[in-house]
């Protein structure tokens, strides 16, 4: 393509309709705007390979995509609001009608940061219990917890044994707070003194030479290097978060054991939270995903489809070693493309669009002014974390909190919406010439 221009033709009115009485989306943009200003000629490379693969096929049905809450459940209702799809009445969330004909994907990494994970997965309950069609995808952060947790509640070894204090330190927050809602007197009681409690969360002495004897042929002599070296300061971190939020290593084994009651038992409070996790999702041309994929993941999507993938991912999640952590089924929700990646190559790439996959809507990525178009290995990726945690809005100078989504419609219009931006970015991949 030597030249792309945008067909304003069907632009319109694509926005929904925002109920918003308190007026706590007055700076939220309603102008559309062409998302691609300029050629971006790897873009348009990407774009004629899907031209040439027979070009796209959009999903039956709207789709809103929003990624990275990271346990800031005003964020993502207010982003909810901002795409149309709910109205808030008090405490209650109601489906609008044109999120009755919407389907929502939320995009992974729903906990971590703040200010609160129970309030975020209790968002996210209602929304669930509106009625609304809902795909839940994992990412690293609610993997970390799951982790975290299996490697206390699980049988001990030398793979294992250090990996609360590996996937474990951000989750303090979050443990601190199911101690505080959950944990009673009696579970307290029922657990030895602080000297076992530290014990039972803290690799033991010598773990550094079992764990290289034991990590051979899951790792690689580079990783497993690393990983020991890295746990010393894993470990001081450990502390001083420890101390931020006041528990007791006695507490807190009684607060990750509690986790696994309510993650992890059947009936438990948030089971359904992993229950229902997925790790893709696909719709037409496009491939949701909370990181990116490799070569073998393509091959797996083409030859099984997303619901093998899923499949997958969900039985190796139960019992995660770091093998699967730095495997290709985490790296689903992992990659950034690093050389330590697992790799995706021309050849995955090209799998992928003779299968109809021309585009990966994405979060991971945080972007500070609204959502983002990059070619990555050759392969179109739509970056949907558009930072809405207020944790992380503070550290990168974004004021309140955040809102936005990305709105995908069966026209082929694509909308970037963000309060972080001045206007709604409009990509109509189909329509570019």
């Amino acid at each position: 393509m030597d030249q792309i221009s945008q067909s304003t033709e069907t632009a319109g009115p694509l926005l929904p309709p925002v109920h918003d009485p308190l007026g706590q989306l007055s700076d939220l943009p309603r102008e559309l705007a062409p998302w691609l200003d300029r050629p971006v000629p790897q873009i348009s490379d990407c774009l004629a390979r899907a031209r040439d693969h027979g070009g796209w096929h959009w999903p039956e049905q709207p789709v809103i995509f929003v990624s990275d809450a990271h346990a800031d459940a005003e964020g993502f209702l207010r982003s909810l609001v901002a795409a149309g799809v709910i109205r808030r009445d008090g405490g209650a969330v109601t489906l609008t009608r044109f999120g009755q004909s919407a389907r929502i994907i939320v995009g992974g990494d729903s906990l971590d940061k703040g200010p609160s994970n129970l309030d975020l997965l209790d968002a996210l309950a209602a929304l669930r219990a509106s009625g609304a069609q809902f795909d839940l995808l994992a990412g690293n952060h609610d993997l970390r917890m799951r982790m975290a947790v299996d490697a206390v509640r699980g049988p001990r070894s030398a793979l294992r044994e250090h990996l609360f204090v590996r996937m474990g330190r951000k989750i303090l927050p979050a443990l601190r707070e199911v101690f505080d809602r959950f944990v009673t007197c009696d579970d307290l009681a029922a657990l030895p003194d602080e000297a076992a409690c530290a014990a039972r969360l803290m690799p033991s002495k010598g773990w550094s030479k079992r764990f290289a004897k034991a990590a051979r042929g899951q790792l690689s002599g580079k990783a497993i290097k690393k990983e020991i070296t890295k746990l010393d300061e894993k470990l001081r971190k450990f502390d001083r978060e420890r101390a931020k939020v006041g528990m007791s290593h006695r507490e807190l084994l009684a607060a990750v054991l509690k986790c696994h009651d309510i993650f992890f038992v059947p009936g438990g409070a948030y089971a359904w939270f992993y229950d229902e996790m997925e790790v893709v999702a696909r719709c037409g041309s496009l491939l949701f995903v909370h990181a990116g994929l490799c070569d073998e993941m393509c091959r797996l999507l083409v030859r099984g489809g997303a619901a093998e993938v899923n499949a997958r991912y969900r039985t190796e999640a139960e019992t995660a070693s770091l093998g699967f952590y730095f495997g290709p089924l985490a790296n689903l929700v992992r990659t950034k493309y690093r050389a330590s990646d697992c790799t995706l190559t021309q050849t995955g790439v090209d799998l992928l669009h003779r299968d109809g996959i021309h585009m990966i809507v994405q979060g991971h990525v945080n972007n500070q002014s609204g959502q983002h178009l990059r070619a990555k290995r050759g392969l179109l990726h739509l970056e949907g974390d558009i930072t809405l945690d207020r944790a992380s809005r503070r550290l990168e100078g974004l004021e309140g909190i955040g809102a936005g989504a990305t709105l995908i419609f069966p026209s082929g219009d694509v909308i970037g919406l963000s309060r972080d931006h001045p206007t709604a970015k409009h990509f109509a991949p189909g329509r570019l010439v």
